[in-house]
């Protein structure tokens, strides 16, 4: 039996296993896939939105790799690099005296700043994104148009859609309505757009409402989890194109299921996400093998 040593997190109740793979990780992607569907299973596993590996970098601090449910791999997770942070500085004692963290992802190299709480360990996470991309080909869109693609007229569950493609390391489709988020089909709506043949590497998938210039609600369908409470890309995502659209000045409170977000963005270069990073508990998952 191989012992996997875990924290269950979870960032606005999008939850992860979090597990220190460690210098001597040798596990492949095929384990890695089947690990991540086993354990992410709600009825079966510990239960999550996705299993993240932390590992060693040389180019940052650490190296995230994040599997969802299905075993496919992410580029990268907003909620899930802020339980990285708080996983990582929680437990190393010379990374939480400089209050922050660089973390390598396949969407690059992303800083982030901890805000401590009164027990001295990580409270909230300040991560830097990255800047937006907006041409079809970093959205993974078998579409020619020139960029940024906005209303793109797209046929999903018998019905037509107009979505804002944005990429923020991983791919976006933004739908915006008048109605509130909870009585959107996402259920139905969603998949059909993730699937789309539109989408090479499929898509996640949002719909948002604006309250005002500061403030939006979300919900998400995310590629390979489907619906989940919160997701940080998808809300930088969703701010990117209401600002796009002119609807939403340079900070925007997103509220999703599980709680608020707070994205910046001046219209030109880095978004970033401020959010909470919370452990839930630390346990061991026996997996069999030699």
């Amino acid at each position: 039996m191989n012992e996997l040593l875990f924290w269950k997190m979870h960032g606005a109740g999008n939850d992860f296993v979090v597990h220190d793979a460690g210098e001597g990780a040798t596990r492949s992607d095929e384990a890695w896939a089947a690990l991540a569907e086993r354990v992410c299973d709600r009825h079966f596993g510990v239960g999550a939105d996705g299993l993240i590996a932390v590992l060693p970098s040389d180019v940052a601090d650490r190296r995230m790799r994040i599997f969802n449910p299905d075993g496919s791999e992410a580029e990268m997770c907003g909620n899930g690099i802020r339980c990285l942070v708080k996983f990582a500085l929680d437990q190393d004692e010379a990374l939480r005296s400089r209050g922050g963290l660089r973390v390598e992802t396949l969407a690059g190299v992303l800083d982030a700043v901890a805000t401590f709480g009164a027990d001295g360990t990580v409270d909230r996470v300040r991560v830097s994104m990255g800047a937006p991309r907006f041409e079809p080909e970093a959205i993974g869109a078998l579409v020619e148009q020139a960029p940024p693609v906005l209303d793109l007229p797209l046929e999903a569950a018998g019905e037509e859609h107009r979505v804002t493609l944005v990429s923020m390391g991983n791919p976006h489709a933004v739908m915006f309505g008048s109605e509130p988020v909870e009585a959107f089909d996402l259920e139905r709506v969603g998949p059909a757009i993730e699937h789309h043949p539109l989408f090479a590497n499929r898509t996640n998938v949002e719909i948002v409402r604006v309250r005002d210039r500061g403030a939006i609600e979300m919900r998400v369908w995310e590629r390979g989890v489907g619906e989940t409470l919160a997701c940080g890309s998808g809300a930088c995502a969703a701010v990117v194109a209401a600002r796009l659209h002119g609807l939403t000045d340079g900070e925007v409170a997103v509220r999703v299921a599980g709680g608020v977000l707070g994205i910046g963005w001046d219209g030109a270069g880095e978004v970033t996400l401020e959010g909470p990073a919370v452990k839930v508990f630390e346990s061991t998952w026996h997996e069999p093998g030699p």
